[in-house]
């Protein structure tokens, strides 16, 4: 993918994981964005000189509500948002401590098995993010 002088977006995110409270199966965690009416991994945009992984991390916690114990690198996503080439950074990420409030960029959260995330989320990009966490923990 080309784009000349167009400036790359640089973004991060994680695909959160827990084990569910009630039997210790794995859930993932999705997130509802009101302004796109998508449900998608918890991510956003760095700040200017910001670390991926500190970004994805502070992405989690301001999404989420939940603080993460970062593991494995994903594969990062690239595509066009808004006419403009953006980059996704992810990393599979374990929620260790906190909890889902609201707020004006993320509405609703969901913890799921990740066959029914896979169905879940909106963009088929994402998807893959599912299936790389789950073989980062040889769970295929």
């Amino acid at each position: 993918m080309s784009y000349p002088n167009q400036t790359l977006v640089q973004a991060a995110g994680c695909v959160l994981w827990r084990r569910s409270p009630g039997g210790g199966e794995l859930e993932v965690c999705l997130v509802h964005r009101p302004k796109y009416d998508d449900w998608s991994h918890p991510k956003g945009k760095l700040k200017r000189g910001e670390d991926p992984l500190a970004g994805a991390l502070r992405e989690v916690a301001e999404e989420t509500g939940y603080r993460a114990a970062p593991g494995a690198a994903l594969p990062t996503v690239r595509y066009e948002a808004n006419g403009r080439p953006k980059q996704v950074r992810y990393w599979a990420a374990e929620a260790v401590s906190g909890g889902f409030t609201p707020n004006d960029e993320v509405d609703r959260l969901l913890w799921l098995p990740p066959s029914t995330a896979r169905v879940r989320l909106t963009q088929a990009r994402d998807r893959d993010l599912v299936d790389a966490l789950l073989n980062t923990m040889r769970l295929t």
